[in-house]
């Protein structure tokens, strides 16, 4: 299935110069959304995994029915202050600040294999915010998986050492 035509884009958003990729016309899309799912899950059980783990909020849209489909755990990776119990922290830079995600202290356990579940890599620094956290609480980062890549965005440099995997790359 080509999934590139289930993508629809839109030009100069959110700001001029942006080629905004909205993944919401694959999602509803019950036979592309299917076919993304079960792709992804075909290639998390390759790589071998205890647990997924999704950042929010798109990561949890794709990355609870893999986890479903791969009969394991699914750990969330919220922005501060949304996970109820005790979280660990990991700050991370962006072109014009900072950024912060947290993961519940006790959700990955040491020696776990994870594989990260995303929608976007785009220059990687979400996803390996995400590889920090779990590292943090001992967990193996078996492979990361995205729907879709900006590879003229570099970010498989940003996550060089980790298996990264994506459906669809953009190269402009």
């Amino acid at each position: 299935m080509d999934l590139i035509q289930k993508i629809r884009v839109i030009e100069d958003f959110p700001k001029k110069g942006i080629s905004f990729k909205d993944i919401t016309t694959l999602l509803k899309d019950k036979e592309a959304y299917h076919y993304t799912i079960d792709t992804m899950v075909d290639i998390c059980r390759k790589i071998g995994a205890d647990v997924v783990v999704g950042p929010e909020a798109r990561g949890f849209v794709l990355g609870a029915p893999v986890a479903y489909g791969l009969n394991t755990g699914f750990v969330l990776v919220r922005k501060p202050g949304k996970l109820p119990a005790e979280t660990v922290s990991y700050e991370y830079d962006l072109e014009y600040g900072t950024d912060a995600l947290e993961i519940h202290r006790d959700a990955i356990q040491p020696g776990q294999k994870v594989v990260i579940v995303d929608d976007l890599l785009a220059t990687g620094g979400t996803a390996l915010a995400v590889t920090r956290l779990v590292e943090k609480l001992g967990g193996i980062v078996a492979g990361i998986l995205f729907a879709m890549e900006l590879s003229y965005l570099n970010g498989r440099k940003t996550l060089e050492g980790y298996e990264v995997h994506s459906l669809i790359q953009y190269d402009k």
